[in-house]
């Protein structure tokens, strides 16, 4: 992949071949990999209860605090899946955040390389309306 900084928001980039299929058959791999990972409707997303960065501290020590004090639990309360779901959220976390930080940066150079275009189809239409030759909504007029 090469890639030059034109000035600060425009790019030149090029994806060389073999790069793109190095890159899709990552993606079929954490795909294939990733396969057990959910996807809720909003309506359960705004029903659940989350762990967010100042719960999480509470979530670790009532779980530390139940498993010091295994009598303390009600019957049906699972401890052991508990734990399992810490440490599943443990193991994926640091991978959601590169995930995050890369789709990111995807979705900047998407943004950045739609407004090169962009600026560039307006600069192309003045030229064509100072020439005479302006893009009609359906059709182009031939100029030549």
């Amino acid at each position: 992949m090469k890639v030059e900084y034109l000035s600060e928001v425009r790019l030149s980039l090029v994806f060389a071949a073999e790069d793109l299929v190095v890159v899709d058959a990552a993606l079929d791999a954490l795909e294939s990999r990733l396969n057990m990972l959910i996807s809720l409707r909003p309506d359960i997303q705004r029903g659940l209860a989350g762990m967010g960065q100042i719960s999480e501290a509470f979530c670790r020590r009532t779980l530390t605090a139940m498993a010091a004090q295994p009598q303390s639990a009600a019957v049906d309360f699972d401890l052991a899946a508990a734990q399992a779901d810490l440490a599943a959220a443990d193991a994926l976390h640091p991978r959601l955040v590169r995930l995050r930080r890369l789709a990111e940066r995807a979705e900047d150079t998407e943004l950045a390389l739609g407004s090169d275009v962009m600026v560039a189809a307006l600069q192309g239409n003045a030229v064509l309306e100072a020439t005479g030759c302006i893009p009609a909504a359906v059709e182009l007029r031939r100029c030549g």
